[in-house]
């Protein structure tokens, strides 16, 4: 960590700002000595560090150097961070009294910083003085103990490292490798597969249902990865009624356990363990249950007992699996029988596993001057898959044998203080990362094991502890997060991707070994701890990353918090059991914090004193459904780049001068639905990057944002965004031709909502309804389009639609006076189209883009083809819908060739389907519900096997959530959408 904050601290000493910082300095007290020896100092720390970083794993005085630097790099960060935040604070306040002028020139001035001459209030000038003063000492200060830091570098001897200062970049490619592919486990997968599915035996474990299996193997052995292909094999999956997997680790939380078998979020079910356990015996009563417990550390019987007599209500046949590091856990679970004890690979199998990556890509006649070196290497992997993988990971970027050796002669292997040995290869890979990338691994330590990173979510932390700090701004903060979050992945320390609609990497997990690993590397800065045993165990004054975890009680941060004065990210989890409540004078002691993560935590109210922390540049609130207002103080916040109010449902507002906060680059209001508008300020934050939702004014209100605003906004680069309240726009054509939405290239999905916020409609409002589709035209690169309320006659998008070349899914919703469908079927690349709710009464080959003449044989065009990729369509709540228009057996036009599913429900009239939706498709899958019984005759006597919708499956919400619970939030849009929901207690 140190590495990277003084390269930082550098950079910030060597930049432009800093010249000006200088320069105002000198005005109260002369430190330009200062200031450069203190850069001479910093240049001679930063060329040991990497030496000492290796050393500090077997050195604990160098560790106790580096904690000493790390703690002063801090203390430099805090002081560089305060001096720009007072420029930032001068700047507002220009803009404040020059309004849109200044604005204009924000991009051509960062730092506005005028003489004390030039100030006309006295107070102004006073503070001022007294913060230039102030970073002055702060200087002088800084440097005492950074010469004292310095000199003792020598005592250690460290090499040192001769650099230009640039990095050679990390290794880029465009694909991630297969790592899929077992080596060596495939009778381990089969045995475990068979006791799943297999009868009981002669010894009696039949009584005493449900039977225990246990994988028993050191970390890093492929426990989690068996027990995740026998979950996911399609036998065991068809044989379970019920499966549930859950990650343990320590502690072992009952509670926590016993919620995630009853399923849901939890807020609604006590903590009172005896109706815990009545719900989990009427959760999983005479149902065959497949419960997966991965990584049970605790051997205390007394916890699991409870658990283990609730569980006997399933029905027979059912299954416990458990991986654990602990043999013993087998007693205290009864398990002593069905055991599976992974051993090492063999060496051809590590083999096998090691070159399948490190010589992915490759030539084969390349690869032949690496296989010497590379099996002695293996041989150091001593077995494990972990360690094969990572080094695999490693190798795959060195080029030249002389690379290899290195790591082959690595000092790395002879280390003995290293918790597990699995740690060498880690660190090899860790050390070989550069110092930027580094410290974005080590934040991760701070979130619980298994934890389910979002990566967009994980760079915005990333960059509010300034560790994408960029020279020259040349590059976008969020390009490099990419990069650096596609290094880790590059290197293996990421796992478990799942994948976003358009094929990129959404999510990853982190592997509990690796997890334990940078946690053993961050041992003195990130603590994760149970709330109620905070104050007890942080003794120490220098925890910089604190994450606390109240699974069962509400969580109330105590005020005397006087260990945490240093930190710089503070975060809530699994915090089912209350409201969270933050005391204001708690927060006032934490005024270096970056960073406050309180989702999912039951807040209703956030503290005023939030706006002093003015370091703050993340937060994030989302998922707190009661809050229903933020405090005007947090305008305050001039640093803050990132503000996360997603699922705040009863959010009705946000504060008037959020103009204030001109560093905001991330605003997520996505499911905040009480929200009836922006107000005016935001259309000020010129330099926001995502805003995924825009609640249009009506136009009544001078201080709400309308539709034509979204123009201002230039820069967006979110793939999604939500126009809400479209139905109240006034001058509809004029403002939606100012948001030039087709200048938005970086989007990727957009939804257009005509609701409005009150009341009924006119007929000139649906004409405007189609005044405002006709003039919202998208960039032609969007892939994914939803409408939503529209209640024009017509869709007159149809003069743009067909510009859409690369859109693969379409949703139209609740089109109450739309009576025809545009030709939709010559959208070339469209794969899902999803129709709910229009009083069309019939549908022609004009959805399919057949002209009339193409349905003869003489013009036809036999290269023609309707929806050349649609696989799913589905149409619901068609209630006038009596006839679907087939085509003449002379229409040489191909239709839907790759059409696989169509469902349709809640369509009482229509009676039959068109030939060409059935002819020669045997693996069609229908599903039909709540139709005309002629339509299911009809299929029946063309022998077509029609499914029934599952009950779960009927209530589909625009944004494809079927199962979505809704508490607590009442309002008229839900009814109208069909949508149960129940209310908080």
């Amino acid at each position: 960590m140190a590495d990277a904050l003084i390269s930082f601290v550098i950079d910030q000493l060597a930049s432009t700002a800093f010249e000006q910082i200088k320069e105002n300095v000198r005005l109260v007290l002369d430190v330009e000595k200062e200031v450069e020896q203190l850069t001479k100092s910093l240049k001679k720390i930063h060329a040991v560090l990497k030496d000492a970083e290796k050393r500090q794993v077997k050195e604990a005085v160098v560790q106790e150097w580096l904690d000493e630097l790390t703690e002063v790099a801090y203390e430099m960060d805090n002081a560089l961070d305060e001096w720009n935040t007072e420029a930032l604070k001068q700047q507002i306040e220009e803009q404040e009294d020059g309004g849109e002028n200044v604005l204009a020139n924000k991009k051509k001035v960062r730092f506005s910083i005028p003489s004390p001459s030039s100030c006309f209030c006295f107070g102004q000038v006073s503070h001022r003085i007294v913060v230039r003063h102030d970073i002055a000492q702060t200087i002088k200060q800084l440097n005492v103990k950074l010469t004292s830091i310095a000199e003792e570098r020598l005592r250690y001897q460290f090499q040192s490292t001769t650099t230009s200062g640039i990095e050679e970049p990390q290794p880029k490619t465009s694909s991630l490798v297969d790592v899929s592919t077992i080596f060596g486990r495939e009778h381990e997968k089969s045995t475990l597969i068979s006791m799943l599915l297999g009868h009981s035996t002669s010894t009696g474990e039949e009584e005493r249902e449900p039977l225990v299996i246990l994988v028993v193997g050191m970390g890093g052995m492929g426990k989690t990865t068996l027990a995740q292909l026998a979950y996911n094999d399609k036998n065991v999956k068809d044989h379970f009624e019920k499966s549930i997997w859950i990650c343990v680790s320590d502690p072992f939380d009952e509670i926590q356990i016993a919620k995630a078998i009853i399923g849901g979020d939890g807020t609604s079910i006590s903590n009172e363990m005896d109706a815990l356990m009545q719900s989990v015996v009427k959760s999983v009563e005479g149902k065959r249950l497949l419960l997966v417990l991965d990584d049970v550390w605790t051997e205390d019987g007394r916890k699991w007992e409870q658990l283990k007599l609730a569980l006997m209500s399933s029905a027979k046949g059912s299954r416990i699996l458990v991986t654990t590091r602990k043999e013993t856990i087998a007693r205290m679970m009864g398990a002593t029988t069905y055991m599976i004890h992974l051993e090492k690979l063999s060496e051809q199998n590590c083999s096998s596993l090691f070159y399948h990556i490190a010589f992915f890509d490759r030539e084969k006649d390349k690869t032949d001057l690496f296989e010497t070196i590379g099996n002695k290497i293996i041989k150091k992997c001593n077995g494990l898959p972990l360690a094969a993988k990572t080094l695999g990971s490693l190798m795959r970027y060195k080029n030249t044998p002389e690379e290899w050796h290195d790591i082959l002669n690595s000092e790395m292997w002879e280390l003995e203080v290293v918790e597990e040995k699995v740690f060498r290869p880690l660190l090899l890979s860790y050390h070989d990362l550069t110092s930027k990338i580094k410290p974005c691994l080590l934040l991760c330590a701070s979130f619980p094991k298994d934890y389910q990173f979002e990566k967009d979510k994980l760079i915005e932390l990333w960059m509010s502890q300034n560790y994408l700090n960029l020279k020259r701004n040349k590059v976008d903060k969020r390009a490099i997060g990419r990069e650096y979050f596609d290094s880790l992945i590059m290197r293996s320390f990421f796992q478990d991707f799942q994948m976003d609609d358009y094929g990129k990497v959404r999510s990853c997990k982190m592997h509990d070994i690796v997890h334990d690993f940078v946690q053993f590397l961050t041992r003195n800065e990130c603590f994760i701890i149970e709330a109620n045993q905070a104050i007890e165990r942080l003794s120490s004054d220098s925890v910089y990353h604190l994450s606390l975890m109240s699974a069962a009680n509400p969580l109330s941060l105590p005020t005397p918090f006087h260990t945490c004065k240093k930190l710089r990210s503070l975060a809530t989890f699994n915090n089912s059991g209350g409201t969270t409540r933050i005391d204001g004078v708690l927060i006032l002691q934490l005024k270096c914090l970056r960073a406050l993560n309180l989702s999912r935590s039951n807040v209703n109210e956030v503290s005023k004193e939030i706006g002093e922390l003015l370091h703050l540049r993340y937060i994030d609130l989302s998922y707190n459904y009661k809050l229903k207002e933020l405090p005007d103080t947090m305008c305050n916040l001039c640093n803050l780049e990132t503000l996360n109010l997603e699922w705040c449902l009863r959010l009705e507002k946000l504060p008037k001068a959020m103009g204030k906060l001109i560093n905001l680059k991330h605003l997520y209001l996505e499911y905040c639905w009480e929200l009836r508008g922006l107000p005016k300020g935001v259309g000020r934050l010129r330099g926001l990057r995502i805003l995924d939702r825009f609640v249009c004014g009506g136009g009544d209100d001078k201080e709400i944002l309308e539709l034509g605003d979204l123009g201002s906004f230039e820069h967006l680069q979110g793939t999604t965004l939500s126009i809400v309240g479209l139905g109240n726009v006034k001058d509809a054509r004029e403002q939606a031709q100012k948001a030039q939405l087709e200048t938005k290239k970086h989007l990727l999905k957009l939804e257009l909502d005509f609701g409005r916020n009150s009341g009924g409609r006119s007929s000139s409002q649906r004409i405007s309804d189609e005044e405002v589709l006709d003039a919202l035209r998208p960039h032609p690169d969007l892939k994914s389009l939803w409408v939503f309320f529209y209640e024009g006659s017509t869709l007159v998008f149809g003069n743009w639609i067909m510009s859409l070349q690369h859109l693969t899914h379409l949703t139209l919703w609740d089109f109450e006076y739309c009576e025809s469908l545009p030709p939709l079927g010559k959208l070339p690349y469209l794969e899902g189209l999803y129709i709910d709710t229009m009083c069309v009464k019939k549908v022609g080959v004009e959805l399919l883009g057949i002209e009339e003449t193409q349905t003869s044989p003489a013009t036809a065009t036999p290269t023609a083809i309707a929806f050349p990729k649609l696989k799913q369509l589905i149409f619901r709540r068609m209630d006038n819908w009596e006839e679907w228009e087939g085509v003449g057996d002379d229409c040489q036009v191909t239709i839907l060739p790759c059409l696989s599913s169509l469902e349709i429900q809640l369509v009482p009239k229509l009676k039959q389907l068109p030939d060409f939706l059935l002819h020669n498709r045997p693996q069609l899958q229908l599903e039909m519900e709540d139709v005309h019984p002629s339509l299911l005759e009809d299929l029946a006597r063309r022998g077509k096997a029609v499914s029934s919708i599952p009950e779960e499956l009927r209530l589909h919400l625009p944004h494809n959530r079927p199962q979505l619970q809704f508490e607590g939030y009442t309002a008229p849009n839900l009814a109208r959408r069909g949508k149960a929901v129940s209310s908080i207690g």
